[in-house]
């Protein structure tokens, strides 16, 4: 990591649209497959707009990260104002010449790559999880496993080791599709998938969107049938927690989100 992408400048105050009041946003820390902590550079000096009707392809950006170069789709910087408004965030999209990171300085990525017109910037620390205490792990008594015959029984199985986890105000919502159950809490969204094909990453992009109104509430999934490779490296990019339901019981981590999460869960 060089010093030119840490020095990106920060934006000053962003005040709403909706209701003018001023607020101080940087945009979350998120992990590229290479390793690297990233950021969605903003525009300096540019006007934020309101967010009236959200579709899916303009809740996200396609960018490449300064280090390996690798292309990937990105979620638009974004946050909620206390008046109810979603406020999305000018992104710098100046173009710049391949192989180079923000600065013009040449980035250690693939000979070759072809760059798209953003660049992500690097951060210089990595945010923790949303909803966890910090990096410090909690002592908590083993968790009692039972085992998973079906459907309700694994919706059983989350909702007790997200309680286990400390988030212990959930409730349950039945899903449109027939296959997925959600639990819902003041600090946690959960979605148990029972089908019988592994998880896509349509449905972690879908959790996740469901997590933007707050930046402390923490976003698991629970799968028994596992998840697609894509979907994996799209739940560790937006820090949501995968796990693998297995016939004993016992959630199985299937990326570093949901390995953060089981050893910090929640502490009020």
């Amino acid at each position: 990591m060089t010093d030119e992408y840490r020095a990106s400048p920060a934006p000053g105050p962003i005040r709403c649209p909706a209701c003018r009041i001023e607020h101080l946003y940087e945009p979350p820390s998120l992990p590229c497959p290479c390793g690297a902590q990233l950021r969605v550079p903003l525009l300096r000096g540019g006007v934020p707009v309101q967010v009236r009707f959200r579709s899916w392809e303009d809740s996200w950006l396609s960018m490449r990260c300064p280090h390996c170069g690798r292309s990937d789709q990105w979620p638009q910087p974004e946050f909620t104002c206390n008046c109810g408004a979603t406020v999305r965030l000018p992104v710098d999209r100046a173009p710049r010449p391949a192989g180079t990171g923000p600065a013009g300085t040449p980035y250690p990525g693939r000979a070759g790559v072809r760059p798209h017109t953003t660049a992500i910037v690097p951060s210089a620390s990595a945010d923790p999880l949303p909803g966890a205490s910090g990096p410090a792990r909690v002592l908590r008594p083993p968790f009692r496993p039972q085992p998973v015959r079906g459907a309700q029984d694994a919706v059983l199985t989350a909702a007790r080791y997200l309680q286990w986890l400390g988030f212990d105000d959930l409730e349950v919502t039945e899903g449109q599709d027939g296959g997925s159950v959600t639990l819902l809490g003041g600090r946690m969204v959960a979605r148990v998938d029972t089908w019988e094909e592994p998880t896509d990453v349509r449905e972690v992009e879908c959790l996740w969107l469901e997590t933007l109104h707050s930046e402390q509430v923490a976003a698991a999934m629970f799968a028994l049938a596992g998840f697609s490779r894509q979907a994996v490296v799209r739940g560790e990019q937006l820090l949501v927690a995968l796990f693998t339901l297995d016939e004993a019981g016992i959630p199985q981590p299937a990326n570093g989100a949901a390995e953060a999460l089981m050893a910090t869960g929640w502490t009020s």
